[in-house]
């Protein structure tokens, strides 16, 4: 009797190291299966991520619109606002534990975009003059167009219910904005530009609330003078004039 012969498949399971599968050519995989459960687990996590994202920028878009509509008589519901974003409440909770914390965020947005918008002008300028003038009109623009201004004021207005107006809050967008300053004043030779950059900022920021309380647009001669202001803060070296 022959002794049997045929070799064995190279995909025979007894020639495979333990937990260790074949890939697709038949050799056996040197990543241990927990790390292929982690990663299928990160793609499920980031698609969910993606979701969850594109949850939260709708509320926030739809909460801005339904305040603007709402202007600064009332204050909108948490079910006009889903309704609005095409979302239920359980995804509203699921994001926002409070219509407060959603205006909260909606004011971090609108910071953060603002400050991003002010960057990109700024860049555009060679001089800190030019930096601070382009800072300027970019803050009181919030007041000039009438979507914008409606929609900035309804915001604050609503804002204040919940101590995170633009006086108020940790940070507060003067000092988000004053951030914008500090390289400018500090090439226009400023002794201490993050205090003179703070003292400019609020003083900007506070007049753009009057013209938006006032429902009164900034004209160029405010931008011209506001920006004449902002640069004379700037505290020279030595203290002296």
């Amino acid at each position: 009797m022959k002794e049997n012969t045929i070799p064995q498949s190279r995909n025979d399971v007894s020639d495979r190291p333990p937990g260790k599968p074949p890939d697709r050519a038949g050799r056996p995989s040197d990543e241990p299966s927990d790390e292929v459960a982690d990663r299928i687990a990160r793609r499920a996590l980031a698609r969910r991520g993606a979701h969850y994202a594109s949850e939260v920028r709708a509320l926030l878009d739809a909460a801005r619109e339904v305040m603007r509509r709402c202007g600064t008589g009332s204050r909108p519901r948490v079910a006009d606002i889903v309704a609005a974003a095409g979302l239920s409440n359980e995804a509203f909770y699921r994001h926002f534990r409070s219509k407060d914390a959603l205006v909260a965020a909606i004011m971090d947005d609108g910071a953060e975009r603002l400050c991003g918008y002010l960057a990109h002008q700024m860049a555009k300028e060679p001089t800190p003059q030019g930096k601070v003038r382009r800072w300027v009109e970019g803050v009181l623009a919030q007041a000039m167009d009438e979507d914008t201004a409606a929609t900035t004021l309804a915001v604050m207005w609503n804002a204040q219910s919940v101590g995170e107006g633009f006086l108020a809050g940790q940070p507060t967008i003067a000092g988000l904005l004053a951030d914008l300053l500090c390289a400018p004043y500090t090439e226009l030779g400023s002794a201490d530009p993050d205090l003179d950059a703070s003292l400019a900022a609020h003083a900007t920021v506070g007049k753009l609330a009057d013209h938006l309380w006032g429902r009164v647009p900034p004209t160029g001669a405010d931008v011209d003078h506001v920006t004449r202001f902002c640069l004379r803060t700037v505290t020279p070296q030595g203290g002296e004039e």
